[in-house]
C-alpha cells in the first residue's frame, strides 16, 4: 500500500514545485513507483517535466469535476517508474465548481480528490501531489486525501508565520475530515550560507519544532542557478546536472525522507 504525499505551503515561490518535482524522480530512480499529481492550476510540475500543457485534452481536471479514470489522463515522466497526473489552466475552473453547493453536496467537495488516488495506492509506492500556493479547495482536497504533509519553507524573515498558519489548516483538516493526517516535517528551501538571515530562519524553525513536536529535515535545499535552469528543459535536477549542488541536496533530502517513514520494500530497493 502506497503513501499519499502532500507538497503544501500557502506561499508561492518557496520551491515547493522543485521539491515535489526532484523528490519524485529520486524516488523513482531507485525503482520505486511514483505517481506526481499536478494539483496547481499554474501546471508547473507538468511544464516542468517536460509536458506541453496547452496541448493536453484531459487533465485531474476531468478526473475531480467529470469523473474521468486516471488511466485516461495518466501520462510517462521522463524518467522510468514516475507517472505524472498533468494539470493546466483548466483546473482553476475546478476551484469554483468544487465550492458550488448545487454541484456538490455536503462534504463531497472535499474529497474528491481522495476518490480519485486512495484506488492508486495498490500501484504507487509514493503518490505525490503538489499544490496549489493557497489554503483554498484545492489544497484542502489535497489534505483529505493524503497521509502526510511536507512544507517546503524558504529560508526567509516570515517563515514562521507561514508554517503557523499551514499548522492549524492541517490540524482542522485531521479534526474534521482525515483523523490520520500528519506533518512529515519541513524542508527548508533557498538557503544562501552567505547570509546570516537563513543561517537564523533555521535555527528558529528548528527551536519552533522543539516545543511543537514537529520534524525539520536535517537536508537543505540551497539556492541554485541550476535548480532554476532545469524546468526549462523538462527534466529534473539529476537528469540535467547531477553533480549540482541542488542535486545533491535532493539526493540527501530523499535518503533522510525515507529513513525518516521507515520505508520498508519487499523487493529489497535500498534507503
Amino acid at each position: 500500500m502506497g503513501r499519499i504525499i502532500a507538497f503544501a505551503n500557502q506561499k508561492g515561490g518557496v520551491g515547493k514545485t522543485t521539491t515535489a518535482i526532484n523528490l519524485a524522480s529520486r524516488l523513482a530512480s531507485r525503482g520505486l513507483s511514483i505517481l506526481l499529481a499536478d494539483l496547481d492550476p499554474q501546471g508547473n510540475v507538468s511544464t516542468g517535466l517536460g509536458i506541453d500543457k496547452d496541448r493536453l485534452t484531459q487533465t485531474i481536471y476531468d478526473c475531480m469535476v467529470h469523473d474521468h479514470f486516471a488511466d485516461e489522463i495518466i501520462v510517462p515522466g521522463p524518467v522510468e517508474h514516475l507517472d505524472i497526473l498533468p494539470s493546466n489552466t483548466n483546473l482553476a475552473g475546478a476551484q469554483v465548481e468544487l465550492i458550488d453547493e448545487s454541484f456538490f453536496k455536503d462534504d463531497m467537495k472535499f474529497t474528491r480528490l481522495r476518490r480519485l488516488l486512495i484506488p492508486l495506492k495498490e500501484r504507487y509506492d509514493f503518490i505525490i501531489i503538489d499544490c496549489p500556493p493557497s489554503l483554498g479547495i484545492l489544497t484542502l482536497n489535497a489534505l483529505v486525501a493524503a497521509d502526510g504533509v511536507i512544507i517546503p519553507l524558504q529560508c526567509e524573515f516570515y517563515a514562521l508565520e507561514g508554517l503557523r498558519l499551514i499548522q492549524h489548516t492541517v490540524s482542522m483538516v485531521k479534526q474534521n475530515y482525515n483523523h490520520l493526517l500528519e506533518i512529515d516535517g519541513v524542508v527548508m528551501t533557498m538557503y544562501d550560507a552567505r547570509t546570516n538571515l537563513s543561517t537564523q530562519v533555521v535555527e528558529d524553525v528548528k527551536t519552533f519544532f522543539k516545543t511543537h513536536s514537529g520534524h525539520v529535515f536535517n537536508s537543505i535545499i540551497p539556492r541554485n542557478v541550476r535548480l532554476s535552469e532545469a524546468p526549462s528543459f523538462g527534466v529534473p535536477i539529476d537528469r540535467y546536472d547531477q553533480h549540482s549542488s541542488g542535486a545533491h541536496a535532493y539526493e540527501a533530502f530523499t535518503q533522510e525522507l525515507l529513513v525518516h517513514l521507515n520505508w520498508k520494500k519487499e523487493n529489497n530497493v535500498s534507503v
